[in-house]
């Protein structure tokens, strides 16, 4: 079995990209727990959220499950700036190609809403697939980083390439993806603080080769916390939507996403009604499973429109494309995501 020695000595062959020293002489090295052969790695890095990043992130995992790792966890922390200073670090050129530059032409669209569990995620890849079916260039931020879930519900289960210091984001149904699920091993929580999650998502804009694109959807963690006070803060503009349920108490909590959204000065394109009622296939009576009147009370509250209203329901499995979150554009919810997407293109005029 894997022993501390050993992971620690394969350490010393990954270097810091930045300071071009071992992590383990720069003090990177700053936790290792081993339990019946898995292997948990706390490593620090002067820059974090990089293409270099991941590249240490695989060179890691391949060096200590050669090593006899039977799993390995890994989280990145930045390193001080005195100890990076004390290794010789400076600051690094910026990205070329940033979202957040002048010249950037995409329509960044936010999907909100006030709790967890209104099925924000599956309104955002569903929007996004259906936009790049309507022939627009689309990349889906999943910003949700604690919770993120996009790659898994787009069937995705490869990663970023990383050429020439730069990260490509992976392609799925035309849709361009990035995720926090990408910078982790074995689904592993993410146990980071405020800065450290904006600092991620700010890379995410920044050292990501995203190309030309008509629309970014950026899927939201619930609530009004630190990353999405990050987002509302680094996008001057940004159209938002809102997701609730018809239920009162999920209506009642969404208002206050959608008021920050307003306080920020971000345009709201409209609300979704998310499990809005079942309607039986045998007979076609809808059930309103979750009550009635949820979307329509916070349309009038933030004076807006609602853009669709979405049963409950689940994708046709499709053996051949393993996708479980993505309705097929023959669905009939399929079909309410496809004149969703033609709604929020009307209203944004792109």
């Amino acid at each position: 079995m894997i022993t501390e020695e050993q992971v620690l000595e394969a350490l010393k062959s990954i270097e810091d990209p930045d300071l071009n020293k071992s992590v383990t002489e720069t003090g990177g090295v700053r936790s290792v727990r081993i339990k019946n052969g898995n292997v948990s790695v706390k490593i620090a890095l002067a820059r974090t959220g990089t293409p270099e990043q991941m590249k240490v992130q695989q060179d890691v995992v391949k060096l200590l499950k050669d090593a006899g790792a039977e799993s390995v966890g890994l989280r990145f922390e930045a390193l001080e700036e005195e100890e990076i200073e004390k290794h010789g670090g400076g600051s690094s050129a910026a990205a070329s190609a940033s979202l957040l530059s002048k010249d950037n032409k995409a329509e960044f669209i936010a999907v909100t809403s006030g709790k967890g569990g209104v099925g924000k995620s599956t309104v955002s890849v569903n929007l996004a697939v259906a936009l790049a079916r309507a022939g627009k260039k689309v990349g889906i931020i999943d910003a949700d980083i604690y919770g993120f879930s996009v790659p898994d519900m787009m069937g995705i289960d490869t990663r970023p390439k990383v050429e020439n210091d730069r990260i490509f984001p992976v392609e799925r149904f035309g849709v361009k993806v990035m995720s926090m699920g990408f910078f982790v091993e074995d689904n592993a929580p993410v146990i980071w603080r405020g800065p450290m999650l904006g600092k991620m998502l700010n890379n995410f804009f920044n050292e990501v080769e995203w190309g030309e694109l008509d629309y970014i959807v950026l899927d939201l963690p619930p609530g009004t916390g630190d990353v999405a006070l990050d987002i509302h803060t680094m996008l001057p503009e940004c159209k938002e939507i809102v997701v609730t349920t018809p239920h009162a108490t999920a209506a009642f909590v969404a208002a206050r996403a959608g008021a920050m959204a307003i306080r920020t000065h971000h345009e709201i394109l409209g609300i979704v009604e998310n499990m809005a009622y079942f309607e039986s296939k045998v007979t076609g009576e809808k059930e309103y499973v979750f009550g009635e009147g949820g979307g329509e009370r916070l349309k009038d509250e933030l004076k807006t429109e609602v853009l669709g209203r979405i049963p409950l329901g689940q994708p046709t499995e499709n053996k051949n494309v393993f996708a479980p979150s993505v309705y097929e554009e023959e669905h009939q919810i399929g079909g309410i995501y496809k004149d969703m997407a033609q709604r929020v293109v009307e209203k944004i005029g792109k």
